[in-house]
């Protein structure tokens, strides 16, 4: 038996078995229906501790189950935070660009909707026609040259038997779900950036405003010592060692001043504005108050308020469908199709002409590709598994993270101001003993150098516990 009767045989089956199908399985869609994974049995971000996890110091806690409030940055209490957060959600261009991705997506998962429905079309042609022996035997090649048109509606349908068409859909309608999580990680993005420059420029302003005060001290203890130098009680050693300590002091402020400039461009290009056409406000330390309850959304509840485990998941959701394409391919692609049309000569007149076909492509033989593409979807399908797995145990260790961050500020901050109470004292009786002679110059020195890295050192905790606070706001969804 030839190959050519196989072939001609195995089409025959398939054409046999194609239209069985499309009258006795209607419906019969092939490849995994798709169910989002479970929320992670757990009802606590971190491990059972001595001290309880929930309290953060006097002034803050946790309170677990309320639903997470987008407005969030507004518990800062800064009126002039909330004007700029509100010029960076209307302005910034990555939000216009994540908007427009947005809006494709939606369209093409609308074009493949479409697919789904009756499509009607129009088909028409106008030609000039001479027919040979081979078109209806010896008498049509007497037949003369004529010049003829058909025109008419052409309307089709795909049965969709093994579901192709339905998996398609479900994947582009998770594509467009993946960019509108997009989206809402861009809008808390902006914010969070906007948030975290505008408390950087506070923070940076404050430590200048420390350095600002320790020169000023500065010069007053070189006026001292230069003094004392006048009278001959100290040497000219302790009058350089006070004009390198004022010298010393005044090469932190270079640094600062430039991170701050730094801080305003970069809040300027935030809210869609050139740096020098826009002049960010000056925020002070004090105008970000954090608040003393803070809301956190209860660990089965994560999964469905944070863009990027939803986007993983709609990732998850466009493979899954993957897999039913690549599924529904291996077997039969059954269409109807009908036409009518009006048919006729050029010089003559014209007759009606309808149609009713059915059609079935079956896939016979393709070298072991099809059967590839469907194992090399349900890997694909395994590698976002595990990506949604690794995101949602990455957002779960933030949370996590924040919460440990906050409890050890509280602590910090108490630690930095305590220190601070016992440098300024020490700064105090040190100046006494000196202008009585009981303490020396370097004395002084020592004991100013620590005042004011511990002013610093409490400008910077205080600015790490509103950081950290922004941050469970962040690890928490909210916002978006």
């Amino acid at each position: 038996m030839s190959t050519t009767t196989i072939l001609t045989r195995a089409l025959k089956r398939g054409l046999i078995a194609g239209f069985a199908a499309a009258t006795v399985l209607p419906g019969c869609a092939t490849g995994p229906r798709y169910s989002p994974p479970p929320a992670p049995d757990v009802t606590s971000y971190t491990a059972p501790t001595t001290t309880d996890a929930a309290t953060m110091g006097a002034s803050q806690s946790v309170i677990m189950g309320p639903a997470p409030r987008e407005d969030w940055w507004r518990l800062l209490n800064s009126p002039q935070l909330d004007e700029v957060v509100t010029l960076a959600l209307h302005n910034n261009p990555s939000l216009e660009a994540a908007r427009a991705t947005l809006a494709a997506a939606e369209q093409r998962a609308k074009a493949t909707r479409g697919a789904h429905n009756v499509q009607v079309d129009v088909g028409g042609d106008i030609g000039r026609r001479k027919y040979g022996s081979d078109f209806l035997g010896p008498l049509a090649s007497t037949f003369p040259t004529f010049s003829a048109y058909s025109v008419g509606p052409i309307v089709s349908y795909d049965l969709d038997i093994f579901g192709a068409t339905r998996h398609r859909i479900e994947q582009a309608d998770a594509m467009a779900a993946y960019n509108r999580e997009q989206l809402r990680a861009a809008r808390l993005q902006v914010i969070s950036d906007t948030v975290t420059q505008a408390l950087r420029i506070a923070s940076l302003r404050a430590q200048i405003e420390v350095v600002e005060r320790v020169l000023d001290a500065d010069e007053e203890t070189l006026e001292l010592v230069q003094a004392a130098r006048r009278l001959g009680v100290v040497s000219d050693v302790d009058v350089l060692t006070a004009m390198n300590r004022r010298d010393g002091d005044r090469a932190l402020l270079p640094p600062l001043a430039q991170q701050l400039d730094a801080g305003r461009d970069a809040l300027a290009i935030l809210v869609g504005q050139l740096p020098a056409k826009w002049t960010a406000p000056d925020f002070a330390l004090d105008q970000f108050n954090v608040p003393r309850e803070l809301d956190l959304v209860v660990p089965s509840e994560l999964v469905r308020v944070r863009p990027d485990i939803r986007a993983a998941e709609a990732e998850l959701r466009a493979a899954s469908a993957a897999v039913g394409v690549a599924t529904a391919d291996l077997y039969p692609h059954i269409t109807l199709s009908s036409g009518w049309a009006e048919a006729g000569l050029l010089s003559g007149g014209a007759a009606s002409g309808w149609s009713f076909i059915g059609g079935v492509t079956a896939p016979i033989f393709h070298g072991g590709a099809l059967s590839a593409q469907r194992r090399a979807a349900e890997d694909a399908y395994q590698a976002a598994f595990a990506q949604y797995q690794l995101v949602v145990l990455s957002s779960f260790g933030q949370v996590a993270d924040t919460l440990h961050a906050l409890d050890h500020d509280a602590q910090a901050l108490q630690t930095c101001e305590t220190e601070l109470a016992s440098a300024q004292r020490t700064v105090e009786l040190t100046q006494q003993g000196y202008r009585v002679g009981n303490a020396g110059i370097l004395q002084v020195v020592t004991a100013e150098r620590e005042q004011q890295l511990a002013e610093i050192g409490l400008v910077q905790a205080r600015t790490q516990r509103v950081a950290d606070t922004v941050g469970l706001f962040l690890a928490s969804g909210d916002g978006a």
